[in-house]
């Protein structure tokens, strides 16, 4: 998937899912049913769509005001386009659905985890602002150390950052712990950066953690799916990602494949910023455990 020099613009669907959580109980149906049916809610006139949506028309147009339009005609518009460009780009046109049902063979199990994972990569690919990206490959290169919060699932995506930036030769930690996390945070100041991890953007020990190392005065960057949860509002910088987590898939491998992918392009494009030092590193630290891998010829098997 190609993403142009200006940054890739999310689709409204992506848009709309990352909104949600900050949207009425009502404008959230609305959401909801446009999000999972975009080409279909194309069709459909405002009072169709409120019908479905089991609201009001007024409803209707709020919603499209909170996430950016002027009302619904534009919103109908851009919804049309998208499912052209869908079209026109061979997208399949029979995707599965996004919910298991305790009922679905195994097969449609496969096609439908296999699907969502594939998507969330590409969906975060689209959305990712190259601008913050910059700023925070930036931030993380400079820093005297980072600091990455993340419980849960988030734990092991944090776990995974820390190594990277480890093996190229800068200081971090990664910390789930909130009590090793707040007494870190307390440590860093203005010279540090402070990454926090949350899919949600609600983990209380996480934005906890966050929040110390920003009052320290370390440049903070979260990591979210929503971009109007409350880590978004102690941020400095906000990366987020595209990923949605349905029946049975809380803490889904989709939400950690998404927060993966906009680790890996800080990481490489910090190992970019810093060629020389990060090529060094990696040779060394290849060196240092290459007698440890099974070799054929020493009867390892």
């Amino acid at each position: 998937m190609n993403v142009d020099e200006s940054g890739g613009a999310p689709s409204t669907a992506v848009r709309i899912r990352g909104l949600l959580p900050s949207l009425s109980p009502a404008e959230q149906r609305v959401g909801r049913l446009i999000a999972d049916e975009a080409a279909t809610a194309a069709q459909l006139t405002i009072t169709e769509l409120a019908k479905r949506a089991e609201t009001s028309e007024t409803t209707v147009v709020r919603f499209c005001r909170a996430i950016g339009f002027s009302g619904y005609p534009e919103l109908r518009l851009t919804l049309a386009a998208e499912a052209g460009r869908a079209q026109d780009d061979g997208e399949r046109a029979e995707a599965p659905g996004s919910d298991i049902s305790p009922t679905d063979p195994l097969g449609t199990v496969v096609k439908t985890i296999a699907f969502a994972d594939a998507r969330a990569v590409e969906d975060t690919a689209a959305q990712l602002d190259l601008d913050t990206l910059q700023q925070v490959i930036d931030a993380v290169a400079a820093a005297r150390r980072i600091d990455i919060y993340g419980v849960g699932a988030s734990a092991f995506v944090a776990r995974d950052f820390q190594m990277k930036l480890h093996r190229v030769g800068l200081v971090a930690y990664a910390w789930s712990d909130l009590h090793l996390a707040l007494t870190s945070a307390a440590l860093l100041d203005e010279r540090d950066v402070a990454i926090g991890i949350s899919h949600t953007g609600t983990t209380i020990d996480t934005i906890e953690a966050f929040a110390e190392a920003g009052r320290r005065g370390a440049r903070t960057v979260a990591l979210t799916n929503f971009p109007k949860s409350p880590i978004t509002r102690i941020a400095d910088l906000t990366l987020t990602t595209a990923a949605r987590e349905t029946t049975f898939r809380s803490g889904a491998m989709a939400s950690r494949l998404a927060q993966l992918t906009v680790v890996d392009c800080v990481f490489v494009g910090v190992a970019q910023k810093t060629y020389g030092q990060t090529k060094s590193a990696v040779e060394k630290t290849r060196e240092a455990v290459r007698s440890r891998r099974v070799r054929p010829e020493r009867g390892h098997w």
